[in-house]
């Protein structure tokens, strides 16, 4: 792998990015990381996979975000809504502790391996929950009253939990391997029919059937003139 100085590598055979979050690093350093890999992925005009691998140490993560103020915070959040919203497939890997920049990241991935030991854990300092846009991301995944059970008490997750209400989505002994599989699988989406998936899925969250029909058509649309080879079709029941 090719490596960089920002700890962004390039995945072997062109596949994509690699960037290696480890626990304890300030924020200001993980925003740059994750600005230059989102920077490089734009940049970049082949089709291509980012691999987060996120090492997070419970003792230092759990008390996220540290030292910082509320600049850096928002760079950090913007960051991460940026890599969510990238031309790539984003794949997280987890072979320890979910926690602090690690769980931000993982929330923002389209798919997320972890071993059988790994936790999830909430930022606590000095008891106080602390209320980063992982509160939203988790209720637009999981849901009001799961994500409740989560947040007002705090609670930690193990790799089955986490897997059984959907935040992660491969628990496997070898994470790399799990993670090389899915590379290749993901690698094979483009980046138009890879953002027609997450505008569809992020909308359903919040509109109404009325709302989220329109998009739905258009897609169906596109998918059925790709499908034929022609280049234009009607929508049935559009009139």
């Amino acid at each position: 792998m090719m490596s960089r100085d920002d700890g962004v590598r390039k995945l072997p055979d062109g596949l994509g990015y690699l960037l290696e979050v480890h626990g304890g690093e300030p924020l200001p350093v993980l925003t740059t990381a994750l600005t230059t890999l989102c920077e490089l992925v734009s940049a970049d005009p082949g089709r291509v996979v980012v691999v987060l691998r996120l090492s997070a140490r419970a003792d230092a993560d759990r008390a996220w975000p540290g030292n910082v103020n509320v600049q850096d915070v928002t760079r950090w959040e913007r960051a991460v809504r940026r890599l969510g919203r990238c031309p790539a497939a984003v794949i997280a890997e987890l072979p320890g502790t979910c926690a602090g920049p690690a769980l931000d990241l993982t929330l923002a991935a389209d798919y997320r391996v972890c071993a059988p030991a790994t936790r999830l854990l909430l930022p606590i300092n000095d008891g106080h929950f602390w209320p980063g846009m992982a509160v939203h991301a988790l209720v637009r995944q999981v849901g009001y009253a799961r994500a409740r059970q989560i947040v007002m008490w705090g609670e930690d997750l193990s790799a089955e939990q986490a897997t059984a209400i959907g935040l992660f989505d491969r628990i496997s002994a070898d994470t790399e391997d799990a993670v090389r599989q899915a590379t290749v699988l993901f690698g094979r989406i483009s980046d138009a029919e890879l953002a027609v998936r997450r505008q569809l899925l992020s909308e359903a969250v919040s509109s109404e059937f009325d709302e989220a029909i329109g998009a739905h058509l258009a897609a169906c649309d596109r998918e059925l003139r790709r499908l034929s080879g022609t280049g234009s079709t009607h929508v049935a029941g559009n009139r």
